[in-house]
């Protein structure tokens, strides 16, 4: 399948020239081409901010909601129609501050979802204040003498949650990250997909020169599989590893223990129901 496919025409995309957004995208439209998923079968949910911009500039069906909000949504698709694709996407801020309890409960129930998050460790759209991700010592002109805090840790938060697939990429590196997010998709279960991305405008210190200096890619020594091992690299600070780090076995997927999926696997909107007769019995029912 072509990429191409997903091409929404000559609009204008609204981020900054040399953003790692272009290049997230680039190697989203790959990744769904090469899995061949057609756009009608496809259902991006994004929140707020400059990633989450992301579904509006490639052909697919969309839900744009409200800061920090993509994954109930996307959960609530996915229950109403198991056999589309989709995707929850936003930024660090996005996901892991407005949306860190649904991060968390989102990981507890296991959908059948690829979050992808574009991890810049900065707010992008806001003018540049610290995300939940910026490095200690950071200065912002809201952090005037530095962030003092602890970075939260994404990766590190869901493994110890158990979460059913855990990666980290970099926006930089494209074939790499397009066959981990080619994983992610692929595989039943919540998979979360950080993505290291430079934002050239607000964030001088982690450019794609730092990120490149900064990271490594896991071998095929590290077990995906060893929950204990992957936690261990997840919390590594000096350099940063990338690549698959956790695979959880035998997760139970949240739309399968749906009641209205036990015995009738049929999506929800291919069903038919007279509304009258429920309307009618829920009545009765308090009688």
């Amino acid at each position: 399948m072509d990429a191409r496919l997903y091409d929404m025409g000559n609009i204008d995309i609204a981020w900054c020239p040399g953003c790692g957004n272009f290049s997230i995208l680039t190697i989203l439209k790959d990744a769904l081409a090469e899995l061949e998923i057609d756009p009608h079968d496809l259902v991006i949910v994004s929140g707020i901010g400059q990633a989450a911009k992301t579904p509006h500039y490639l052909k697919c069906n969309l839900f744009n909601g409200l800061h920090g909000r993509a994954l109930p949504p996307a959960t609530a698709v996915k229950a109403a129609n198991p056999r589309l694709t989709v995707i929850a996407e936003g930024g660090d801020g996005d996901m892991y501050a407005e949306g860190g309890n649904h991060f968390i409960h989102a990981i507890r129930r296991n959908p059948d979802i690829t979050n992808v998050v574009h991890n810049n460790m900065v707010y992008g759209l806001t003018k540049g204040q610290a995300s939940p991700t910026s490095q200690k010592g950071f200065v912002t002109p809201v952090q005037i003498t530095g962030v003092y805090v602890e970075p939260f840790n994404p990766l590190a938060v869901a493994i110890a949650l158990d979460a059913s697939f855990v990666a980290r990429a970099f926006a930089g590196d494209q074939e790499q990250t397009r066959e981990i997010l080619k994983q992610a998709v692929r595989h039943k279960g919540y998979a979360l997909v950080d993505i290291f991305q430079p934002c050239v405008t607000f964030n001088k210190i982690n450019t794609y020169k730092w990120f490149k200096e900064h990271t490594y890619y896991l071998d095929e020594t590290h077990d995906p599989r060893d929950r204990v091992a992957a936690f261990a690299r997840a919390t590594e600070s000096e350099r940063l590893p990338l690549g698959v780090f956790y695979i959880s076995p035998d997760r139970a997927v949240f739309e399968d223990n749906l009641l209205a999926y036990r015995d009738n696997k049929e999506p929800l909107y291919l069903r038919s129901t007279d509304r009258q007769e429920k309307l009618s019995n829920l009545l009765n029912s308090s009688k």
